[in-house]
């Protein structure tokens, strides 16, 4: 079955899973791992104990289908629950997966980790639909997602973070989910070692920590594509692709950056000066660029914004539904907003 929302809540908090086989899937490998992690945990008390986890990788269990099985039905040595852990799963596995009585497995459970899959997957078809299963996909944090990790996370470290601070991080954060953790991990230890032991986050604190690393793949490609400059997006794309972050995140960056310029724009057909339209965004502009952000709310009108904020969600519906390289529409879709700068 498939596991989302609150039913998908309800199983990661359960002492134990309820399910003898958990396929955790998506394009955020780093939330894949931490799920896996969190519930191999629950099974066994030592992840690094030879004898309570048995690991294989998708390629092993392909070379040798039936060891997947023989695993299944091996006693633990000292006789308490055993879990397998299969990384880097495919539609591969399916037939090894299919083959084994749940009903009569002594590991609990069978974890499989995999990157992201379509409908059309075998692997997932059968996870999704056998009794004794559970598909759980892991997308990128955004939004009260992504602000409810970084409250938890920074609430662990003793943190709080200023409404400004959790407007910076959500615009700057994405991704991948063991990024996350680890930026907001440098975070806290950049506050904590503050004169006087801060305990509130700030905006400053996260534009002096992360403002000026975790954001240049996104900054570089959305202010290019907003000058129009097709070398520097070539550039900041391959970088951003590089770093782990996906399609939609990318197109989802694009889609905030041109409504803040909407924003500023349409105060300024109203009166209001380009400069306090621009210092009211929040979060507010990052000062090194502040003269780009300026000069394209100058060059892009109202309707080509809308243009650009069409596309861009267009990309997205094409990028979860056709089928078609998520990073191939992307990069058609950037180039042609693109050129709504060049032919200004």
């Amino acid at each position: 079955m498939k596991l989302a929302g609150r039913t998908l809540d309800e199983f990661l908090r359960t002492p134990r899973p309820s399910k003898n086989l958990v396929l955790i899937y998506g394009p955020d490998q780093g939330l894949v791992h931490e799920r896996g992690k969190l519930l191999a945990g629950k099974c066994v008390d030592d992840l690094k104990d030879p004898f309570s986890v048995c690991e294989f990788t998708g390629a092993q269990v392909k070379g040798d289908p039936a060891s997947l099985s023989d695993a299944s039905m091996a006693l633990s040595l000292t006789g308490e629950d055993r879990v397998i852990w299969v990384r880097d799963g495919s539609d591969s596995l399916t037939d090894s997966l299919k083959s084994i009585d749940t009903s009569n497995t002594r590991a609990w459970p069978i974890i499989v980790e995999a990157g992201e899959l379509t409908p059309r997957s075998s692997l997932r078809k059968f996870f999704e639909t056998s009794k004794n299963a559970a598909a759980i996909a892991c997308y990128a944090d955004e939004g009260r997602g992504l602000e409810r990790v970084i409250a938890e996370t920074l609430s662990g470290e003793g943190l709080r973070a200023s409404p400004e601070a959790i407007g910076y991080l959500g615009d700057v954060l994405g991704g991948d989910r063991l990024v996350i953790r680890g930026e907001l991990e440098k975070l806290a230890l950049y506050v904590k070692g503050k004169d006087g032991g801060a305990t509130v986050v700030t905006g400053e604190d996260v534009q002096v920590c992360i403002g000026d690393s975790s954001s240049a793949p996104l900054d570089n490609l959305v202010y290019a594509i907003g000058n129009g400059e097709q070398a520097a997006i070539d550039t900041a794309l391959s970088r951003a692709f590089a770093e782990g972050l996906n399609a939609i995140t990318i197109v989802r960056a694009v889609q905030r950056h041109f409504h803040r310029l909407h924003l500023v724009k349409g105060q300024a057909e109203q009166g209001v000066t380009l400069d306090t339209a621009i210092s009211g965004l929040r979060p507010p502009v990052f000062f090194k660029w502040k003269d780009a952000f300026q000069r394209q709310a100058r060059i892009w009108s109202l309707e080509r914004i809308a243009t650009v904020l069409e596309l861009a969600t267009e990309c997205e519906m094409q990028c979860k539904s056709t089928g078609m390289p998520a990073e191939i529409l992307c990069n058609r879709t950037l180039m042609r907003i693109a050129q709504g700068a060049r032919s200004r």
